[in-house]
């Protein structure tokens, strides 16, 4: 099986492109898990299968770094676009219409725009923008908002998140009783000077702290925007995640709480490709 390694702000994916031969299904669950593992597998944060769709540009189907197929990864989503793209799947001005497991998506792949490094685009570096399903629904409670932004979100808004114990908090949270039995992703973020944010997130499935997650950056700045009664500025909200900056845009619903037009942007890029059969040693080519 060949597969791709990409990475959104340090989130990290396995790739495989589908559209001709099937090499894994849904019910792949220790088989994809064991792909996904750091020490005895290509090791990332979840995998993600490219097919064909008759009405898409692409089906993307989304599973855990347990091996579970799970809900709507917004990195992930940034970084299939990005695979498409280099997997010759070409569309006017790179804008794809893909279907996810929380509905259709539209992205677009741009390639850098930082002076003296357009030649990134070359290496496998790209910007993409995505476009996020509508949001409403937002539950608070002081400082503590639960959202989906396609998958569901804990975010509590604190003073100070460098000196967090994420494993250790971010269980406390998503094992408590009202969430244990779904699961949550579990998200704290500190807000900076002229309106930036930092954040740290605790994902379900991999059960750990993530460089970054694309539902749970987009997830803090509806939040924030809630919290702060603002609306969104030029260029969205920064987003300052372990893993690299990502920024939310969004546009205010017809009622209180919801928001439309929701757009999540950051880097995207390709690091590595090999073969490896799934149920063998794993073996790379650089």
């Amino acid at each position: 099986m060949e597969f791709w390694k990409y990475q959104g702000a340090g989130n990290d994916f396995i790739m495989v492109d589908q559209r001709s031969q099937q090499w894994l299904r849904r019910e792949h669950t220790e088989q994809i898990a064991a792909l996904c593992d750091r020490r005895f597998g290509i090791g990332a944060d979840g995998l993600i299968l490219l097919e064909q769709h008759a009405d898409f540009d692409f089906e993307m189907i989304y599973f855990n770094a347990d091996g579970r197929e799970s809900t709507m990864c917004g990195n992930g989503g940034r970084c299939i676009a990005a695979f498409a793209f280099d997997r010759g799947i070409l569309r006017d001005s790179n804008h794809y219409h893909f279907l996810a497991i929380d509905g259709p998506h539209e992205a677009f792949v741009l390639h850098p725009d930082v002076p003296g490094q357009q030649n990134l685009a070359d290496k496998g570096f790209y910007h993409v923008v995505l476009k996020m399903q509508d949001v409403g629904n937002i539950q608070q409670e002081d400082a503590v908002f639960i959202l989906n932004t396609g998958s569901p979100h804990y975010v509590r808004f604190v003073d100070d998140t460098e000196h967090l114990d994420m494993r250790r908090e971010g269980r406390s949270v998503r094992y408590s009783d009202r969430f244990k039995k779904e699961g949550i992703n579990v998200n704290f973020v500190a807000i900076l000077p002229g309106g930036r944010l930092k954040i740290r997130t605790y994902e379900r499935g991999v059960e750990d702290e993530t460089l970054a997650c694309g539902t749970g950056v987009t997830a803090a700045a509806l939040a924030y925007a809630v919290f702060n009664d603002v609306e969104c500025p030029d260029g969205g909200v920064s987003v300052e995640a372990l893993g690299g900056d990502l920024r939310v845009s969004y546009k205010p619903g017809a009622r209180t709480g919801e928001f439309t037009d929701i757009w999540l942007k950051g880097p995207a890029k390709r690091v590595f490709s090999g073969n490896i059969d799934p149920a063998q040693p794993l073996t790379l080519r650089f």
